[in-house]
């Protein structure tokens, strides 16, 4: 069996083929579930098949995953950070590879490809250092010849379900930490780019292979909600790490609270920027062209709402509409190409129900508004003139969409900003220092990422990266976002002979 077309070929050298099994279990790669094809977002052409796992694929892989655990949690940390460096010196090695397929089956553009692989090896970096720097605190003791410490423990196994938008980046976000922090990894990534993981399971299962480690320590399944019902009802894991949209991500924490687990979220976003009467408009428009078009509108992180100052409205509008019109879509493994399709199908028809709804409820198209005709998935960028208190506009569209509203003072934008469920991203563009001070503390925005002149999108892995409200609570990739998965365990040490009490209790 061959590729369908001969430009897949690339696929090989990272061990991509015709037909997949979409299963790591116990070190080998098998499955028995169904066969499902993947497909190219720009033609809706087959790219290849894969064998997703079974409900009996994923206990055997469960089995052999928590005997892993038991291993790997005896390997010094640093030790674990060089496991890590090693994965991320492989992912260097076939970054543009890499990068050609997560264009390939997610959709967009080659230069977000590399750039979302990139990322991943740059949390393999950071989880590197990280390793020698788990830190836990020394606590003075009220107590004569007693110590206080804060220990940092492993929880065991990770549970990590990805979404399609980032196939491969989130994987890296979490997997990359709980690695060095002593817990095995159990993946399932989106069931609509099952190469992505199978070619960034390899990739790991190669360097544990070369390590003589077990093969457990990262076990991956293709599936679907089977899979991941599985994993999030598994008391075997301690802490389920869930993207994707609020509704699932709610239902899966309810799942996992059941059972006394821990659950990170990333979960919705409505992200707005702010353009207040003294903002640098042209950088303004820039900003909100990559923040709104970026990856066709489906990042979590994807500008959604444009709440401009009134004095300067006309200002930013018509530029911003005039580039809108010049934006190219298209094949988004073509140089120039600054907007590929979006995801599927099913995406295309939302994006076609979500602009009836917004006419219906009183919303003006500037720009776009409508589905390119062709074999593909594309769409045209869109600009919706229309009143913030519009209920679509509290609702995540998950496409190139953008709402642009006026506001008057810096209050009511703060308060347009907030009024959404959701709380992940935001930026104001001023250079006031009252308002830019004002916007990042008590008085100002309600997000997890609140920022000054640049776009709501690409995060820096450095930060802690999440939100508020129903994006989840959240916090992944850089700062202390480590300590989620681990456990912290207070000792109090008695190295003396005397048994004095706390609080100066006398008990005979």
């Amino acid at each position: 069996m061959s590729f369908a077309k001969k430009e897949y070929e690339f696929l090989e050298k990272i061990g991509i083929g015709p037909k997949n099994l979409g299963g790591y279990v116990n070190g080998t790669w098998k499955a028995s579930g169904p066969v499902i094809t993947t497909v190219n977002p720009a033609n809706n052409q087959t790219i290849a098949e894969v064998v997703e796992a079974s409900a009996q694929d994923y206990e055997e892989g469960m089995q052999s995953c928590s005997e892993a655990a038991k291993v790997w949690v005896q390997v010094p940390a640093p030790k674990r950070g060089e496991i890590v460096r090693q994965i991320g010196d492989a992912l260097r090695a076939n970054l543009q590879e890499f990068g050609w397929l997560v264009s390939l089956e997610m959709g967009k553009i080659l230069p977000e490809g590399i750039g979302e692989v990139q990322e991943v090896i740059d949390m393999c970096d950071f989880a590197v250092g990280l390793s020698r720097q788990l830190n836990g605190s020394v606590i003075p003791s009220e107590r004569p010849n007693h110590m206080m410490l804060e220990m940092w423990n492993p929880l065991g196994i990770v549970g990590v379900i990805t979404a399609f938008n980032f196939p491969c980046a989130v994987l890296g976000w979490n997997a990359c930490i709980a690695l060095v922090c002593g817990n095995c990894v159990v993946w399932k990534g989106a069931p609509t780019t099952p190469l992505v993981t199978i070619a960034m399971t390899k990739i790991v299962a190669s360097v544990l292979e070369k390590n003589n480690l077990p093969g457990s320590i990262f076990t991956a399944f293709c599936g679907g909600a089977e899979i991941g019902e599985a994993i999030a009802k598994d008391t075997r894991i301690p802490l389920v790490s869930f993207t994707g949209s609020s509704k699932v991500g709610l239902a899966v924490q309810q799942t996992v609270n059941q059972r006394f687990g821990k659950c990170l979220l990333e979960l919705s976003g409505n992200n707005a920027i702010i353009v207040m009467d003294d903002a640098d408009t042209e950088l303004a428009v820039r900003s909100v062209l990559f923040a709104a078009v970026g990856t066709a509108g489906q990042r979590c992180t994807t500008c959604r709402r444009l709440l401009v100052h009134e004095t300067v409205y006309e200002k930013v509008l018509k530029p911003l509409v005039d580039v809108y019109k010049q934006v190219k879509i298209g094949d988004p493994l073509e140089k120039g190409t600054l907007l590929g399709p979006v995801h599927t199908h099913t995406s295309r028809e939302n994006f076609e129900k979500g602009i009836q709804n917004i006419k219906s409820q009183g919303g003006k198209i500037l720009t776009g508004g409508s589905v390119i005709e062709s074999e593909g998935n594309f769409v045209h960028p869109t600009i919706v003139e229309i009143s913030p208190k519009a209920e679509i506009v509290k609702e995540e569209l998950f496409g190139p969409v953008l709402y642009v509203m006026k506001f008057k003072t810096f209050e009511e934008a703060v308060e347009i900003n907030n009024s959404v469920p959701q709380g992940l991203s935001s930026s104001i563009f001023t250079r006031n220092p009252e308002f830019i001070f004002k916007w990042i503390g008590a008085q100002g925005s309600d997000c997890g990422i609140v920022n000054v002149n640049i776009p709501t999108n690409g995060a820096e892995i450095g930060g802690a990266f999440g939100g508020e409200k129903g994006t989840g609570g959240g916090r992944e990739a850089g700062s202390d976002s480590w300590k989620q998965y681990m456990r912290r365990s207070t000792c109090t040490i008695n190295y003396g002979t005397e048994l004095p009490l706390a609080q100066g209790i006398n008990f005979g």
